[in-house]
């Protein structure tokens, strides 16, 4: 289904845009501006220690979100945040250590400014809640795995996230709010 999706929404997109001028080929009504870590947090409670304590793998927990905003009133330029939060526990069989106690915590707000020209009204959330962040994804994966590389554990790499199932589970939850990207 989300193969199926993305292939729609490519051809919905450059259809819409096809029919206006045949002579260039069409671009994406989207743009982006700027790409940035509106905010990064590495933090490791237990300090020093939990290198000394630390006998196995440890249980990491992923939750990604992803919020939309638009920047100005009277044009299409939207911010776009991916928040990646990454937490490691120590495993419930962890000998000599403290079990469930936090190992880490790494947060990460990556965040995009892009530009909507003249899309279609129905493709603006989808663009903005599945199409930015599978863009900027891969930066915020990059930015994840080296915090936690240089926080002295092996690093996390993230695999790909399914953004379009996460655009439709949160519209199943906030289902009022389905359309206001």
């Amino acid at each position: 289904m989300t193969d199926q999706f993305l292939c729609d929404l490519t051809r919905k997109l450059f259809f819409s845009m096809s029919e206006t001028d045949q002579s260039t080929p069409p671009a994406l009504p989207l743009a982006v501006n700027l790409q940035y870590t509106r905010d990064l947090s590495f933090e490791v409670p237990a300090g020093a220690e939990i290198f000394a304590t630390l006998r196995s793998q440890p249980a990491i927990a992923v939750n990604i979100d992803v919020q939309a905003s638009r920047l100005q009133d009277d044009q299409s330029v939207y911010e776009v945040t991916l928040a990646i939060k990454a937490e490691a526990k120590e495993a419930p069989e962890t000998e000599g250590g403290v079990p469930g106690r936090t190992v880490f915590i790494a947060e990460l707000a990556y965040a995009a400014v892009v530009t909507l020209t003249n899309p279609p009204q129905e493709l603006i959330e989808p663009m903005l809640l599945v199409e930015v962040p599978r863009l900027i994804f891969p930066y915020a994966r990059n930015i994840i795995s080296d915090v936690t590389r240089d926080g002295g554990f092996p690093p996390i790499v993230l695999q790909p996230i399914d953004f379009v199932a996460l655009w439709q589970a949160k519209r199943a939850e906030f289902p009022q709010t389905a359309g206001n990207a």
